[in-house]
């Protein structure tokens, strides 16, 4: 299965202590990506800082950085397509309430 997400962070909450050189003299940043089944404001992903074991151990609270949602996706048969989350629910929405239309 393939996907593309579009998200968005805020990099002002980035703790500068996380930030890790690479072997290529870069700058990186880990993070986690959630991807969830249900949306909010159209929204199903969540990105937040990747936390080390023993930050999970003390219960320490996941730092969210932003949000964004899945725009494409193909599944394990190989169809793929643009996912319209928001649209969809529209227009099952609307299909519900015209349903006695004749065509």
């Amino acid at each position: 299965m393939g996907a593309i997400i579009n998200a968005s962070i805020n990099v002002a909450k980035l703790p500068k202590e996380k930030f890790v050189k690479g072997k290529d003299g870069a700058v990186y940043y880990n993070f986690t990506i959630s991807i969830n089944d249900d949306t909010r404001y159209g929204n199903n992903v969540a990105l937040m800082d990747s936390r080390t074991k023993e930050e999970r151990d003390a219960k320490k609270p996941a730092l969210y950085f932003g949000n964004g949602k899945v725009v494409w996706i193909k599944d394990a048969q190989g169809n793929s397509g643009q996912i319209m989350l928001a649209e969809k629910e529209v227009t099952e929405t609307v299909a519900e309430e015209t349903s006695d239309l004749p065509f």
